[in-house]
């Protein structure tokens, strides 16, 4: 079973920034990990993505702004996000796929709130 415990959300002005944390119960050498975000009303939407070669994706709306990386050693995947907007507000999860596995898990979410 993996366990993924998500932290770093919270409440900052426009334009600041957050760090978001994702910590793994297990080795994610071979995981293709990535950060999703639901806003109220609105449906689950990928921000980033970081496959297990390093390669990353993000959706358009956070290209230039946010910066999703890992580190395997610490089992542990990041979000940096800068020049954060009040339309960035959204519970922020984690999600792992195995490579090959066809399984997908996620972690509970964090709060990440934009004020104007």
């Amino acid at each position: 079973q993996v366990q993924l415990v998500e932290s770093g959300g919270g409440l900052v002005q426009a334009g600041g920034s957050l760090r978001l944390s994702c910590a793994a119960s297990v080795s994610i050498f071979s995981m293709h990990m990535g950060w999703y975000r639901q806003a109220p009303g609105k449906q689950r939407e990928l921000v980033a993505t970081i496959f297990n070669s390093g390669i990353t994706n993000y959706v358009d709306s956070v290209k230039g702004r946010f910066t999703i990386s890992r580190d395997n050693a610490k089992n542990t995947v990041y979000l940096q996000m800068n020049t954060l907007k009040p339309e960035d507000t959204a519970v922020y999860y984690c999600n792992a796929s195995p490579m090959g596995s066809g399984m997908s898990h996620w972690g509970k979410g964090t709060l990440v709130t934009v004020s104007s």
